[in-house]
């Protein structure tokens, strides 16, 4: 099941990567896979737990369907990687028991933690790179809007990190609050100078981000976070162009952070630190 889930995982990243896209078919398929395996597998063992690691795969599943939905509706989570998701919760319930699943996933979602970080950095270094033009031009149109409040934030961390030759404390967290501004100025500059792309209407695909909303006609196409339609993209067509936002493709997150996991399970690792 593992093996055959990896692979699952890697066509879904290597789609994401090529087309910003995962099909549906690649989710729901591993879901179907998964829970068949669990379920003849439970009904051929001699294990006298008989369903339980079945139940554990529909356990895993209930739970992934509230991580999920939270991830998506908080806009973490684009559709697609919403439904990857879901489907690594009838994958990742390893064991017949559930506290040693619950440790599987803390594993899994502290992997994750720590490589989209890493991957997240570096995907956003290299769009300010390739865009540093617009990157500059979005940095400092930032900096004028927020400048006031950035100001003052600079101010209190000068002060703390004045006090922190008195309690070391207030030192470190100057230096905290001092960065800040920093970090926010460049989220927003690439997000605003680096992400938004002018495409063809006619190379829209389902799940595009428009930029903000389009008029068309006497219709207005709303920006939202579920994408454009089919039906929508057929009204575009009307127009040339639209301005979308593109996602960083975060799915081989979730590829680094299943074979991370798998090593853990493995070699018992996973067990040596809680």
């Amino acid at each position: 099941m593992l093996a055959l889930a990896l692979i699952w995982i890697a066509v879904a990243s290597y789609q994401d990567l090529k087309t910003t896209v995962v099909n549906n078919w690649v989710s729901f398929s591993l879901i179907i896979f998964a829970m068949g395996f669990r379920f003849f597998y439970s009904l051929f063992s001699a294990n006298a737990n008989g369903f339980w690691f079945f139940y554990q795969g529909l356990i895993g599943l209930a739970i992934f369907f509230v991580i999920e939905n939270l991830f998506y509706y908080g806009r973490v989570f684009a559709g697609g990687d919403a439904k990857l998701m879901l489907a690594l919760g009838a994958i990742l319930p390893f064991s017949e028991s559930f506290l040693v699943n619950i440790k599987i996933f803390f594993w899994f979602f502290a992997s994750f933690l720590f490589f989209g970080a890493i991957y997240g950095m570096l995907w956003s270094l290299y769009y300010a790179i390739k865009n540093h033009v617009n990157f500059g031009k979005e940095f400092k149109s930032q900096f004028r809007k927020n400048r006031t409040i950035i100001y003052s934030i600079m101010i209190v961390a000068l002060v703390l990190m004045f006090l922190g030759f008195y309690i070391e404390l207030f030192f470190i967290l100057g230096i905290f609050l001092f960065l800040i501004p920093y970090l926010f100025l460049y989220a927003k500059a690439v997000d605003g100078g680096c992400m938004v792309v002018k495409v063809l209407t006619k190379n829209l695909i389902e799940g595009d981000w428009l930029n903000k909303d389009v008029r068309v006609g006497r219709e207005t196409i709303k920006s939202n976070w579920e994408g454009v339609s089919l039906s929508e993209i057929k009204k575009l067509k009307k127009i040339k162009y639209v301005w979308i936002k593109r996602g960083i493709p975060f799915v081989p997150v979730f590829l680094f952070s299943f074979i991370a996991l798998i090593y853990l399970w493995q070699s018992g690792l996973w067990n040596s630190f809680w």
